[in-house]
């Protein structure tokens, strides 16, 4: 295996994060819900970009607007999956084709976690580096899953998923993977219960 610092290894990472659902059982976009007064949303960008000198991409779809509000002036760039209601697969496939296409690796990641922070992401992108013809996957709860980065041989398998079929299942046919202990990722928002440590009541109302 190459040293994954000769010059011929591309190790620029762009990000990707899905913020496009609409959070159903939640009763209010997860990803305008904060952590010390700083919406998921926004949190998760600026985590991700210090890690990612290829760019980063947010996908959005409900709640298209007023995502777009509170990421004002942060340097990104923001896409609209008109699919988004068709489930994950679409908000990958359209994150990938806004990606930078220069990046040796792209960063998927989700607003749901707030539990991960720069430290979690740090770790996956050192272990990405180290080989970056593998996949690095955060493990937790016995299963691998994103946060994740794909060498960019990968794109056109991300390309191609569509509906609920997410990038765990292309993890999960990969030969080799780079499994990143990530305990804290097991942690995501679903319904009211799993936000109520972030001061969340079921009137809509989010922060502490």
């Amino acid at each position: 295996m190459r040293d994954a610092q000769d010059s011929d290894v591309n190790t620029s990472i762009a990000a990707i994060l899905l913020a496009a659902g609409r959070s159903r059982r939640l009763g209010a976009p997860k990803q305008l819900l904060t952590v010390d007064g700083t919406p998921l949303v926004v949190r998760a960008v600026r985590q991700a970009m210090v890690h990612c000198d290829a760019g980063m991409v947010v996908v959005t779809g409900a709640g298209r607007e007023q995502i777009i509000d509170v990421l004002a002036g942060l340097p990104i760039d923001i896409v609209e999956n008109p699919d988004w209601a068709q489930g994950m697969g679409t908000s990958i496939r359209c994150g990938v084709a806004a990606a930078p296409a220069a990046a040796g690796g792209l960063l998927l990641l989700v607003c749901d976690q707030p539990a991960v922070g720069a430290a979690e992401l740090a770790g996956l992108t050192d272990a990405w580096r180290a080989a970056p013809e593998r996949i690095a996957a955060a493990g937790y709860a016995g299963t691998r899953g994103v946060p994740a980065i794909f060498p960019a041989c990968y794109r056109g398998r991300l390309m191609a998923l569509n509906g609920d079929c997410g990038a765990r299942s292309i993890i999960a046919e990969a030969d080799e993977v780079t499994v990143v202990d990530m305990p804290a990722a097991a942690h995501d928002i679903d319904t009211p219960a799993d936000a109520q440590w972030l001061g969340y009541t079921p009137s809509g109302r989010a922060g502490k």
